[in-house]
C-alpha cells in the first residue's frame, strides 16, 4: 500500500482562520434569490418570504461573511431601485444575465437575512456604469445613523438603525470584457482611489476590497494587480481573487490536481502586493479576498445556458450539478484556502442557492445538499483556529491542466502533484486538532502517518470520509443524500502519532481531542 507521512508541530504556524475564510456569495443572478432563499408564498416562507428550508441549511453549511449583489451584476446596479417602497420599486433589464430584475428583493431584505442567518454582510459598489458618488451615497444611506436625508431615508423605509456594513467591495472583475464599463488598470485604479477616499470620509471604520484581475489566466493579471494597487494602497486593506475549477478536458487526475494552481495564485498575488508595499518601504500588508471560487464549467462552457430569451424573470441557468469527482475538487480548493490563512483573509463560495451553488431548491418545493456542501460544511464548523504547516511526504504523479481562457498556453503542466493534500487546524480553546485531508489517487488506498509533535494523548473525536464507488454520483432532490459523509474506520491514535487508511478518491476529515 502507498503511504504518505505528514509532519506538523504545534509550534510552526501558518496564521489564524479569520472568520471572514468561511464566506458566500449572493448575486441576482437565475435563482438565487428569486426562488432561492426569498420566496414569498413558499409553503416553508415567513412573513418576510424568507424560506426557512433554505435558512436552515444555509445554518448548517455556516457561512460566516455573505458578498452581495454581485458580481456581474453589480456593474449596472443601481442601489436606490432595491430600496423602499416595494410596490414603487423599477423593473430594469439587467445586461449581466440578460434577465428582467424585479427589485422585490434589495439591500434591507438582504441584511434582515444576514441578521436572521447570523452572518456579516459585505456589499459591492457600483464601478461600472456609476461612479464614487454613487458609492459613497450607498453607504451614507447604509450605514450613517441619522440626520442627514440618505440615513433619514433607510428610517423612513423602516430600518431605524445602521446596518453598520464593514465590508465593501470596490466594483467586480473590472478588467474583463463581459463586464458593463470594462476600465483598464489606470483607469480603475484611480476611480477605486477616489471612491474609497469618499468611502472613508463617510464612515472611517470600514474595510475595503479593491478588484483584482478577473483570473489567473487573464492577459492583464500580474500587470493589473500591481497598476491598480500602486494606485490604492493606501486606501484599501484587501485586493480580490477569483477562479473556478473545470474538467473540460475530462481528465479526472488533473482536475483533482487544479487546487494547487489555487497555492500558486494566492502566492504570486501575494508577491505583487508585497512588492508595491516594498516600492513604498511600507510596512503595511494587503490582505486576500478570495471573494468568488467554485468548480464551474458544464454550464459555462461557450455561454451555455447563461441566457434564455425574452428577458425572463429569475431563469433558472448556471445550475451546475455537483458529482463526487467535483467534490473532491472542492475540497482540494477548502484544503488551499486554509494553507494560505496567514494572508487570504476573506472567501466567498460563488454562489449560495441554485446557480452554481452548495444548496438546490425546487421552486414551490424541497430544498437539498449538493456534493460540495459537506466539504465546506466541515471547513467552515472544524475549520476555525490556528493552520499548523504540514510537511507532507506522499507519492506523486504528473498532469496537465487545461484551462481553456488561457491568453497564449492553454494547459498548465503540473509535474509533481502529491497524491495526498493535506490542512491541519489546532483550536487550542477546543483542545481540537483537525485534520482535512484528499486522497487524489483514483485506484489506491493510502495510508496516512501523522507525527503532531507537541500534542501528547491524543484522542480520536471523530473520523469521517467522503466518497462513491461512482466518481459521476450526485444528490438530488429524490435522493439527497446519495453522496454523503460516512464514518471513517480503522483510524489509530496513540500520543502524539496517528494512522489512517484514506480509500481511493476520498475526503476525509478527522477531529482529535488534544487535553495536552
Amino acid at each position: 500500500m502507498l503511504k504518505a507521512e505528514v509532519l506538523i508541530d504545534r509550534d510552526f504556524a501558518v496564521g489564524a482562520t479569520d472568520p471572514r475564510l468561511f464566506g458566500a456569495f449572493v448575486e441576482h443572478l437565475g435563482r438565487c434569490v428569486y426562488g432561492g432563499l426569498f420566496e414569498p408564498g413558499h409553503p416553508e416562507a415567513d412573513e418576510r418570504g424568507f424560506r426557512r428550508d433554505v435558512m436552515a441549511l444555509v445554518k448548517e453549511l455556516a457561512p460566516t461573511i455573505m458578498r452581495y449583489p454581485g458580481g456581474n451584476f453589480v456593474s449596472g446596479y443601481n442601489w436606490e431601485d432595491g430600496v423602499g417602497p416595494v410596490e414603487n420599486r423599477p423593473r430594469r433589464l439587467d445586461l449581466a444575465w440578460f434577465s428582467t430584475e424585479p427589485n422585490t428583493f434589495g439591500t434591507n431584505e438582504f441584511i434582515d437575512w444576514c441578521r436572521e442567518a447570523g452572518i456579516e454582510p459585505m456589499l459591492a459598489v457600483n464601478l461600472g456604469t456609476r461612479d464614487g458618488d454613487a458609492a459613497r451615497h450607498y453607504l451614507e444611506y447604509c450605514n450613517h445613523p441619522g440626520g442627514t436625508a440618505l440615513s433619514d431615508l433607510r428610517r423612513s423605509h423602516g430600518w431605524e438603525k445602521p446596518h453598520d456594513v464593514k465590508f465593501w467591495c470596490l466594483g467586480n472583475e473590472m478588467d474583463g470584457p463581459w463586464q458593463m464599463e470594462r476600465k483598464t488598470a489606470t483607469e480603475y485604479g484611480r476611480l477605486a482611489t477616489e471612491t474609497a477616499k469618499m468611502m472613508k470620509w463617510t464612515d472611517k471604520t470600514i474595510e475595503l476590497a479593491v478588484c483584482g484581475s478577473s483570473a489567473r489566466n487573464m492577459p492583464t493579471f500580474g500587470e493589473w494587480e500591481y497598476t491598480v494597487l500602486d494606485h490604492t494602497f493606501d486606501h484599501v486593506e484587501f485586493i480580490s481573487l477569483h477562479t473556478y475549477f473545470n474538467n473540460y478536458a475530462h481528465d479526472t487526475a488533473a482536475f483533482l490536481a487544479s487546487p494547487d494552481l489555487m497555492d500558486s495564485f494566492i502566492d504570486e498575488v501575494v508577491a505583487i502586493a508585497d512588492a508595491v508595499a516594498a516600492k513604498r518601504r511600507s510596512s503595511k500588508r494587503i490582505m486576500l479576498s478570495f471573494d468568488e471560487w467554485n468548480v464551474w464549467y458544464r454550464t459555462r462552457a461557450k455561454g451555455e445556458g447563461r441566457a434564455k430569451p425574452g428577458w425572463p424573470e429569475a431563469p433558472q441557468i448556471l445550475e451546475e450539478i455537483y458529482t463526487m469527482e467535483d467534490a473532491l475538487t472542492f475540497g482540494g480548493a477548502c484544503i488551499s484556502l486554509l494553507n494560505h490563512a496567514d494572508r487570504v483573509k476573506s472567501a466567498c463560495l460563488a454562489q449560495l442557492v441554485n446557480a452554481i451553488a452548495p444548496i438546490m431548491t425546487e421552486t414551490g418545493g424541497p430544498a437539498w445538499r449538493q456534493t460540495i456542501f459537506h466539504p465546506f460544511a466541515q471547513m467552515s464548523n472544524l475549520g476555525r483556529g490556528t493552520v499548523l504547516r504540514s510537511q507532507v511526504s506522499s507519492p506523486t504523479y504528473s498532469a496537465r491542466y487545461y484551462d481553456p481562457r488561457g491568453a497564449e498556453e492553454l494547459y498548465y503542466p503540473m509535474p509533481e502533484v502529491p497524491y495526498v493534500k493535506v490542512a491541519s487546524v489546532h483550536n487550542d480553546e477546543d483542545k481540537t486538532l483537525t485534520l482535512f485531508v484528499l486522497n487524489r489517487h483514483l485506484e489506491e488506498s493510502i495510508t496516512l502517518d501523522l507525527d503532531a509533535r507537541g500534542f501528547n494523548d491524543m484522542t480520536l473525536d471523530q473520523a469521517l470520509e467522503l466518497r462513491h464507488d461512482d466518481l459521476q454520483a450526485i444528490n438530488t432532490k429524490n435522493a439527497p443524500d446519495a453522496v454523503t459523509p460516512a464514518p471513517l474506520d480503522g483510524v489509530e491514535v496513540r500520543g502524539g502519532r496517528l494512522q489512517a487508511t484514506l480509500a481511493p478518491a476520498s475526503w476525509n476529515v478527522i477531529r482529535l481531542k488534544t487535553p495536552g
